[in-house]
Parts: structure tokens; C-alpha cells; sequence
């Protein structure tokens, strides 16, 4: 009965041995273009055509060169990103703080303190913050977004009653253009992807 029973199941056993062959073959391919092409491009630093045939076949370009911290523009590059973070971090902190920790209900104002500087570091640089105070500034608050239910926003209110909502990252990115102009473009692109920070 016994013998019966593997002699059924080997066909697929050998089946199942042939499909692991064929997975790692697959696999071990698509693994050595990228190792050869380090260590072609490591051998060859003027570029070779192997590279050139690797990513042709396979579709998949082989991994950049970092540019040196030897390189003074790169030096360059990464001291003033690192005075950007400095500059910015502290305010992303407390503008990510105000809307995704509980400190502050759904329609709760921002204590004296939070709103002074979120007035300062944040508000004030939006590109259109004279249309958002509008009439005059009223308070700050939190709130959810009225299309975007997920979200929640700061939030101005005015004197007459209304209230407009801005974007924390937009009065950023004004901050940076307008502090760090040759700067600016770069640092937004490389770190104002969606949740980069």
C-alpha cells in the first residue's frame, strides 16, 4: 500500500523539483547581470559594453555611481542640505505632532504657543497667505479636511467666521525657495516625496 502511494505521488514530487529548478535558474539570472555589472564597472571605470549589454537584455539599468564626498560640489551639496534639514526639521516635527498625535481633537484650536509659531515658521511663507487670512486671523485650528475625510489640516479661521484650510508643506517649500534659492529646487525634490518624511 505504501509503495503504491510513492510510486503516485513521484511524478508530482518530481514536478514540484523541476518548478524550484526552474524558480531559482530565473532568479539566479536576473541576480547576475547586477552582480556582473559591479564588478565590470569597478574593472572598467570608463564604462564598458558589457554594461551596456547587460541592460539591454535584461531591461534593467545597472546601479548608478555615487558621486564622491572628494567631489567639492557634492561636499557642497550635502553641507547645505544638512543646514536645510537643521533649519527645517524642528517645524515638520511640530506641524506632524499638531495633526497625528492626539494633543488636538477634530476642531480644537492650537494653544497660544503652537500658534505662534506655527503663524511664524509656517503660515506667513504660504504663497498665498494674504487670501488665506483674508479679513484677519481669527485662530488656528485643527480639523479633518471637508473633502478629504483621512486627513486632517490646520486651519484658518477668521474674524468674519470663515475658515480656509493650508498646507504645511507648501509654506515649506516657499520657505526653502525663498531662503535657499540655488538650493531649493533640489533638496524639495529629494525630500518632499509623499511620506519622506
Amino acid at each position: 500500500m505504501a509503495a503504491s502511494l510513492l510510486l503516485k505521488s513521484a511524478p508530482l514530487f518530481r514536478l514540484r523539483v523541476q518548478h524550484h529548478r526552474l524558480a531559482v535558474g530565473v532568479l539566479s539570472q536576473l541576480r547576475r547581470p547586477w552582480c556582473a555589472t559591479s564588478e565590470s564597472s569597478l574593472a572598467d571605470e570608463n564604462g564598458s559594453s558589457t554594461e551596456k549589454t547587460i541592460t539591454a537584455s535584461t531591461g534593467i539599468r545597472p546601479p548608478a555611481r555615487h558621486r564622491s564626498w572628494d567631489d567639492p560640489d557634492y561636499r557642497k551639496w550635502k553641507d547645505k542640505e544638512e543646514e536645510i534639514l537643521k533649519d527645517v526639521e524642528p517645524i515638520i516635527s511640530l506641524a506632524k505632532d499638531i495633526l497625528h498625535s492626539n494633543r488636538y481633537m477634530d476642531g480644537e484650536c492650537l494653544t497660544a504657543e503652537d500658534e505662534e509659531v506655527v503663524i511664524e515658521k509656517l503660515l506667513r511663507h504660504h504663497p498665498h497667505s494674504e487670501d488665506k487670512i483674508g479679513c484677519g486671523l481669527d485662530f488656528i485650528m485643527v480639523d479633518r479636511h471637508p473633502q478629504f475625510r483621512q486627513s486632517r489640516c490646520m486651519f484658518v479661521v477668521r474674524t468674519d467666521g470663515g475658515w480656509i484650510d493650508f498646507s504645511y508643506q507648501k509654506c515649506l517649500r516657499a520657505y526653502i525657495r525663498d531662503k535657499y534659492p540655488s538650493h531649493a529646487e533640489r533638496f524639495i525634490r529629494e525630500h518632499f516625496k509623499r511620506s519622506s518624511w
